[in-house]
């Protein structure tokens, strides 16, 4: 069966590389056109292009070859083959690739669908420029990243974007800052303003504790200072 598949990088021979390891052959194996040779663009890499190929592999002239360990390529997530990449996941994930290869970072992208929220997980080296000081550069590649699949679905989608297990972390992080504050509250009796956060983030507390007994939640301030205040709930008293 034949199998076509085209991919960009900083050079001919990164994006050449990428195609292979997805298509999971070598390249005498594989017919490879050059789209695009790319250029190194002016200062600061303005106007910088990537180079672009399209590199076609049949499997029923030559078996393939096992897939390399090589972690220095963004590749669609193959681990759910099968299954229908929907147009909008297909979109954040090259947006995504796109960002990250621009600005320097390279490592093993997966990605995939449910229901309505698109789930997309960078893991890799030196992944910092990528979260940035309190994750304000991953919260903006999120945003965009959501613009970008919503204009490629009819229906509305949330994407998930974690990067160097960052948002994971900071999930757990956050939460336990939201148990310390409930117990102060059920203490003193009086409420506690968290610190400053995100409006991600303020989402994680109000929802973690939405069901938790004798405490309500809010928000007060002004961006970038908002924070979420946990008040005792008289109601329920």
């Amino acid at each position: 069966m034949e199998k076509t598949v085209i991919k960009t990088g900083a050079t001919v021979d990164e994006a050449i590389e990428a195609a292979l390891s997805e298509l999971g052959c070598t390249k005498e194996q594989a017919t490879i056109e050059v789209v695009e040779e790319g250029t190194e663009g002016g200062f600061l890499g303005l106007g910088r292009k990537d180079a672009e190929v399209k590199v076609t592999f049949n499997s029923e002239d030559a078996a393939p070859v096992a897939e390399a360990s090589d972690d220095t390529y963004y590749g669609d997530d193959e681990s759910f083959e099968g299954d229908a990449v929907s147009e909008a996941e297909d979109a954040a994930a090259n947006f995504v690739a796109e960002v990250l290869s621009g600005i320097g970072i390279h490592g093993n992208m997966d990605s995939y669908r449910e229901d309505d929220t698109i789930y997309i997980s960078v893991t890799g080296s030196d992944c910092g420029a990528a979260i940035g000081r309190h994750g304000e550069t991953l919260e903006a590649i999120s945003y965009m990243t959501n613009l970008i699949a919503n204009k490629h679905s009819e229906q509305r989608v949330h994407v998930y974007l974690d990067v160097g297990g960052y948002r994971k972390h900071r999930e757990q992080v956050i939460k336990g800052l939201a148990d310390k504050a409930v117990s102060r509250v059920r203490r003193s009796g009086r409420k506690v303003v968290m610190e400053a956060m995100s409006p991600a983030e303020r989402r994680i507390v109000h929802a973690y504790l939405q069901d938790v007994n004798g405490v309500t939640t809010h928000s007060e301030g002004v961006e970038p200072n908002r924070c979420v205040v946990v008040t005792p709930d008289t109601a329920n008293k």
